[in-house]
């Protein structure tokens, strides 16, 4: 395969894996709002899903229409879900030979969605819960798509890198953002809804509660999240997946290229397996989040430079 159409196949995955962790995150985080009590803090996700400074997130951050309306659909944000979902069709129509037609369609008919003025109208002014839902049910179809029509060749497995790769910076990320909202002092667990919102962002409440038997631990929680091989965005099992598809490689790669990749997710996988780290000593626990975050930039860059021809 060439290498140009790897990279576009790559990004592919990594565009809408980005768009359905974010609806999931945006979604929580609104609900989050109705169901307690506080102040909605939109700040943290403004920096991570936008574009914009510091004096235009001052600007709009209490106003939660015109916050979603900026994340969902604005096109002069680059981070915008209506961007990364063009940007997933513009890269699926250059390279259809590689991708099934039902892949195609699937992303033309999402596109075509979420560029719906009656959809924006829904977020602004209606139930923007309703309308988060039907895209991220848009991309759930793309999932399945994906995975009962696609060949198990090169295409697929580029595509699944740059899902897995992306998938892991997600949790590293949102898991940061939820735990610095948490209150040092609160000491009374049953009481941490934040703990239980991190998990819906990451599509977890309802794994954890049958894998622990609704036994609410911070421990646990973090157990979940980090270290769980069962739970499909902990950030082991998407290493290992990560690990799983670019091993399929091995025969298409040069050895030295090959070499430099796996020593690097290797590595990240080994730093995640033998740590310990606990949700008390919040200090540690951030910088080893956001040193695994730097470590999955740094595959991902060693992916752009070896397998990509990027520099």
């Amino acid at each position: 395969m060439l290498s140009r159409v790897a990279d576009t196949i790559y990004w592919l995955g990594r565009y809408m894996e980005r768009t359905n962790g974010m609806l999931q995150v945006i979604r929580t985080q609104y609900i989050s709002s109705q169901d307690e009590p506080r102040d909605l803090v939109w700040r943290p996700f403004l920096k991570v899903y936008g574009e914009l400074t510091e004096d235009e997130i001052i600007e709009i951050e209490k106003n939660s229409p015109r916050v979603l309306e900026y994340m969902l659909f604005e096109q002069t944000n680059g981070a915008s879900a209506y961007n990364n979902v063009m940007q997933s069709r513009e890269n699926a129509r250059s390279i259809q030979d590689h991708i099934t037609k039902e892949v195609w369609q699937c992303l033309n008919d999402y596109y075509h969605f979420i560029r719906n003025d009656e959809l924006k109208l829904q977020v602004s002014t209606g139930d923007p819960i309703s309308a988060i839902d039907l895209l991220i049910r848009n991309g759930l179809l793309f999932t399945g798509t994906v995975d009962n029509t696609m060949a198990r060749g090169e295409g697929f497995t580029y595509l699944n890198i740059g899902k897995f790769i992306e998938r892991t910076i997600h949790s590293a990320d949102i898991t940061r953002i939820k735990l610095n909202e948490l209150p040092y002092n609160d000491q009374d667990v049953s009481e941490a809804t934040d703990l239980r919102y991190l998990l819906y962002s990451l599509f977890g409440f309802e794994i954890y509660l049958k894998t622990y038997k609704g036994n609410f631990t911070n421990a646990n929680v973090l157990d979940l999240i980090l270290y769980n091989p069962d739970f499909p965005h902990s950030i082991l099992y998407s290493l290992e997946r990560l690990y799983k598809y670019f091993c399929r490689l091995k025969s298409e790669s040069l050895p030295e290229n090959f070499d430099q990749v796996e020593y690097l997710i290797g590595k990240t996988m080994n730093n995640i397996k033998y740590s310990n780290v606990h949700l008390e000593d919040r200090q540690t626990l951030d910088t080893f989040l956001f040193k695994t975050r730097m470590d999955l930039f740094e595959i991902a860059a060693a992916f752009s430079k070896y397998y990509f021809g990027n520099s």
